[in-house]
């Protein structure tokens, strides 16, 4: 950090005392000794700014190393995360595709099923027949004579 040094002119001060009536060696020592008061000052103010500026610095850094780290965190969770979204789906996939194969063996075998208890019920009965007997309708259809009419 640059140094704002305070002006001081020690000839302006110097005159000033010697018009107040300090001697002019007395003058010149005060000069030179505010003047080197003012320089410590100085030095002492760049020292604390600069400091202070490292202080800073060294805070921004940290923060910038924290957050760096909380960045990749994030990164590497949502990269987790894509990945386990990814497997899911894959897995979610496989688990449709195992149920719709499953749903198509089960209706094979309802139908294997049904046709073959259609077959044993026939097969069945070819054994024991049902005891039913055929009997021919007539040949001639019987009708009773129509009822002679009423003589009065």
């Amino acid at each position: 950090m640059s140094s704002l040094a305070i002006p001081f002119d020690t000839l302006a001060f110097v005159r000033k005392l010697e018009t107040a009536g300090v001697p002019s060696q007395q003058a010149e020592a005060q000069a030179e000794a505010l003047a080197m008061v003012i320089r410590q000052m100085d030095a002492r103010v760049d020292e604390l700014a600069t400091r202070r500026e490292k202080q800073l610095e060294d805070r921004f850094d940290s923060l910038a190393d924290r957050n760096d780290q909380q960045v990749k965190g994030r990164l590497d969770g949502l990269a987790t995360r894509q990945e386990l979204d990814m497997k899911l789906s894959a897995v979610e996939s496989n688990l449709k595709r195992d149920i719709k194969e499953l749903e198509l063996r089960m209706v094979i075998k309802m139908g294997a099923m049904i046709i073959a208890g259609i077959g044993l019920l026939f097969g069945l009965m070819r054994v024991w027949p049902l005891p039913v007997q055929y009997v021919a309708p007539p040949a001639q259809e019987m009708r009773l004579p129509a009822p002679a009419p009423a003589q009065k």
